[in-house]
């Protein structure tokens, strides 16, 4: 009988344990700009030259109106901070954008509501503590946002850390299928609220989010026109038709049949049933502005029978010049299958085509349940706890796409990690809130054009 090469459990968690000799959990915390440190306004700049033009100042708009709307729209500036610090080396796969709005609800393939993290753009494998670090930041910044004193917001870093180190260690104790079937069902949240004023807040945002399906959005977003036909309502600048590159029905055809062919037979079974009827460029988030972002309107039997799908330009992830670039030539491909790796259940139209502008995007349901939290209107409390709620997701993400022996191994039992992301998140905030005042300063100056409430 052959002997199994691998390492046991405990022996992963042991070299996990032996790499804090080498570098200590102590070493991760605080965050000092090196003396010259790069200019972020010039990182962000450097996006804009592959975006549309027309479409930039949008994103400064909505990147100056808090340091938490600016943090959101910097991922590359911080992935560019984060990797002169030091790191533990203990790769998985990452969000790579990983801040509290990038988490919330959606539904399952089977019709259940499921919390994760739902976006991807920026995915790749990378030392997990760079999402750590990311979200950590986050937190502080939207608690100081909301008027929580730092100590407030020290707390509420601290509990997403510690539930992210628990959830680590409980997930490091299954079975590979356990933990690939491991989920955070909506229904099991709301018995972990204790407020009676947030639990209603927070059934009235699922009730929300199950209403968010393509007939709420054919209502929102399209008409009938005097033939019959359905057809994307203009509602610029954030909802415009563009006009395609050459002949449009042989480029619609082609991309159809590119995206289809990305799609699991039984899921390209189901896409056969509808036909396309129009598609117009819809602005969405903060950090993917200027990117180009469409949607798409199929008809299936009847007009009460609609599908629409969203199209996201996907470029390089902004840890690909630290991390290593993505084993998938495809950028699209690369945000699909990272998104498989970590979700506990994903998208079942999610695939990837590219334009005929020879950009590359990745495409997913426009609206299938999607819900996220009022980060805005919380409390000290209701965040602290939402954050918890986020880092124990997050830990089964990172689970499922890296080694949670090991992570848990360095992590250890105690609070030392969770103290020094702390430190990192109060110090990373402060040269966040520096960053945001910068651009609101360009602004004023008329180094940066900004569209305010666009």
């Amino acid at each position: 009988m052959p002997t199994d090469p691998r390492p046991t459990p405990d022996e992963r968690r042991e070299a996990g344990r032996a790499l804090r000799k080498v570098m200590p959990r102590s070493s991760l915390a605080g965050f000092t700009p090196p003396r010259r440190r790069f200019d972020p306004l010039g990182v962000l700049a450097a996006q804009d030259r592959v975006r549309i033009p027309e479409l930039v100042p949008i994103r400064y708009g909505r990147m100056a109106t808090s340091p938490f709307a600016f943090l959101r729209g910097a991922a590359a500036v911080m992935a560019r901070d984060i990797a002169g610090q030091p790191t533990t080396g203990i790769r998985t796969q990452c969000c790579g954008d990983c801040h509290l709005l990038n988490f919330g609800a959606y539904a399952t393939p089977e019709r259940n509501l499921v919390f994760d993290v739902n976006d991807f753009d920026e995915t790749l494998q990378a030392p997990f503590e760079w999402d750590a670090r990311r979200l950590a930041a986050s937190i502080h910044v939207a608690a100081l946002g909301n008027g929580i004193p730092a100590g407030g917001a020290r707390t509420a870093v601290l509990a997403a850390m510690s539930a992210y180190r628990q959830a680590m260690a409980r997930l490091a104790g299954m079975t590979a299928l356990e933990v690939w079937y491991a989920r955070i069902d909506v229904a099991t949240i709301e018995p972990l609220i204790t407020k009676a004023a947030q639990r209603r807040r927070f059934r009235k945002g699922v009730a929300k989010a199950r209403q968010r399906d393509n007939l709420q959005a054919l209502g929102k977003l399209a008409t009938t026109n005097a033939d019959g036909d359905l057809h994307i309502v203009d509602q610029p600048p954030l909802l415009t038709h563009v006009p395609l590159e050459g002949d449009a029905r042989a480029v619609v055809e082609r991309i159809t049949e590119q995206y289809r062919d990305t799609l699991a037979d039984d899921r390209r079974h189901v896409f056969d049933r509808y036909r396309f009827a129009d598609s117009a460029r819809k602005v969405v988030g903060v950090g993917s502005v200027g990117l180009d972002a469409r949607i798409a309107l199929f008809k299936g039997r009847d007009d009460a029978d609609p599908l629409f799908l969203q199209m996201k330009e996907a470029r390089a992830s902004v840890l690909a010049p630290y991390a290593g670039r993505s084993p998938y030539r495809h950028q699209g491909h690369r945000v699909v299958e990272g998104q498989r790796l970590m979700q506990a259940a994903s998208d079942m139209f999610l695939g990837w085509y590219t334009g005929a502008n020879r950009r590359q995007y990745y495409v997913r349901q426009l609206r299938d349940m999607k819900g996220s939290a009022d980060v805005a209107a919380m409390d000290a409390n209701w965040l602290a706890g939402y954050a918890r709620l986020c880092g124990g997701t997050l830990a089964h993400g990172h689970a499922r796409g890296g080694d949670a022996c090991v992570i848990t191994g360095y992590l250890g039992s105690g609070t030392r990690f969770d103290e020094a992301m702390a430190d990192f998140a109060r110090d990373y905030a402060a040269q966040s809130i520096a960053d945001h005042a910068a651009l609101e300063q360009a602004i004023h100056d008329g180094r940066v054009v900004a569209e305010a409430g666009v």
